[in-house]
């Protein structure tokens, strides 16, 4: 992948949407899954609150991504564990929790800038409530949410939807289910938002 600000600088062209039989499958993306995608068009990013581009994305994709997203197509987030060491799973825990609590808009960004602009060490579970609390979730909420069968069916859900969709770097966008985003052959975050609205658009 070229460099982030490369990638960066891209996003503020006007897009250039390639013509889609350019869109060539094992090229630009890969079938994850022989079976049925799912019921509704959506697009899932696969990212770390460790990874570097993964910050880059969350700040110039992620908002571009929820202002040209087109009509009918959902969006979510899934994070990977393979990043951060024992961290990971208590990172994913984290994403999980701050979905179940409704401040992922606050707790997310919150979340890349104490790791990668303030260099925060977590070492443990407590270190994240510290940050939850830091962002006006009461103790008693994370608390309460932190082990909960909804947060721990979402940990499990992302585990499991990583090693299906065979994610062995982020930022990955997954379109249905189905299809994988292939970043090889992209020259910017641009082509590979318009591959994956291809893909969701035309490839159920």
């Amino acid at each position: 992948m070229k460099k982030t600000i490369l990638m960066v600088a891209a996003l503020l062209m006007a897009p250039l949407m390639a013509n889609a039989t350019d869109f060539k499958e094992n090229v630009h993306y890969k079938v994850i899954n022989q079976g049925p995608g799912s019921a509704k068009p959506e697009i899932t990013e696969f990212f770390s609150f460790y990874c570097g581009h993964c910050y880059n994305f969350a700040k110039s994709v992620v908002p571009t991504i929820k202002k040209t997203l087109p009509q009918g197509i959902g969006f979510e987030q899934a994070h990977v564990e393979f990043i951060g060491g024992p961290m990971g799973e208590q990172m994913s825990r984290a994403f999980a929790i701050a979905k179940q609590l409704g401040v992922t808009d606050k707790v997310e960004p919150a979340m890349f800038a104490a790791i990668h602009e303030k260099r925060q060490r977590f070492a443990g579970i407590d270190d994240i409530r510290n940050l939850f609390i830091a962002n006006g979730v009461s103790g008693k909420d994370f608390d309460a949410a932190a082990n909960s069968f909804m947060v721990n069916s979402q940990v499990a859900k992302m585990r499991k939807d990583t090693k299906n969709a065979g994610i062995r770097g982020v930022p990955s966008l997954v379109v249905n289910d189905k299809y994988l985003v292939m970043t090889e052959n992209i020259k910017s975050y641009q082509e590979m938002l318009d591959i994956a609205y291809y893909l969701a658009q035309n490839k159920p």
